[in-house]
């Protein structure tokens, strides 16, 4: 009975290990934090974490202890609990352009073609990366707090919209909505040439 109890542990501890391994995870900032008391002062961590698992899921979180890696820990914990799914075209980059806001934070992503790269600084970059976007152009206007900067980030990939949530919500044929953005890109490619 007892060997019984211990095989069931070990699955559980193979499973959580397996479920770990599927998520990368990538520390945005860590700060110094004091907590002034009757003795003097109480110094702690914070660490602000992203964790994603490279194929449209992701996530942040934020975590304080008195020591560096229990910060980080705790700030992994909670990413994973709060974990959105962006839909990706091509697996690779954004479907459309957005803008993101979160207080004084600003962030504009734009969908990229093959071979851009992740185009962005700091703590985009690192939110593109455990998305697993290859290809998106980003900008931050205003703060740059990382905070700020992670949260404006989330803010503008949960707006994005797939063709086929829009076809469904429209009523409409997914052939419909991508059939009207290469027409309107051609378009657009033939005015061009009449101007030139």
């Amino acid at each position: 009975m007892a060997e019984e109890r211990g095989r069931g542990r070990g699955r559980r501890r193979d499973r959580d290990e397996e479920q770990q391994s599927e998520f990368v995870d990538k520390l945005v900032g860590i700060n110094r934090v004091a907590k002034t008391v009757k003795g003097g002062k109480n110094f702690g961590f914070a660490a602000l974490v992203v964790v994603g698992d490279q194929k449209g899921r992701a996530g942040f979180g934020k975590g304080k202890a008195r020591e560096v890696p229990e910060a980080i820990r705790k700030a992994t914990e909670e990413a994973k609990r709060n974990m959105v799914r962006v839909p990706l075209r091509e697996g690779r980059t954004l479907h459309h352009d957005g803008k993101g806001r979160w207080g004084a934070g600003k962030v504009v992503l734009r969908a990229a073609p093959p071979g851009t790269g992740v185009i962005a600084g700091g703590p985009m970059r690192a939110v593109m990366e455990v998305l697993g976007i290859q290809d998106v152009v980003g900008k931050s206007i205003g703060s740059s707090n990382p905070y700020n900067m992670v949260r404006a980030t989330f803010n503008a990939l949960v707006n994005q919209a797939s063709p086929r949530s829009v076809a469904s919500k429209r009523g409409l044929k997914v052939q419909d909505i991508v059939g009207r953005r290469t027409d309107g890109a051609s378009e657009a490619g033939m005015a061009e040439a009449a101007d030139a």
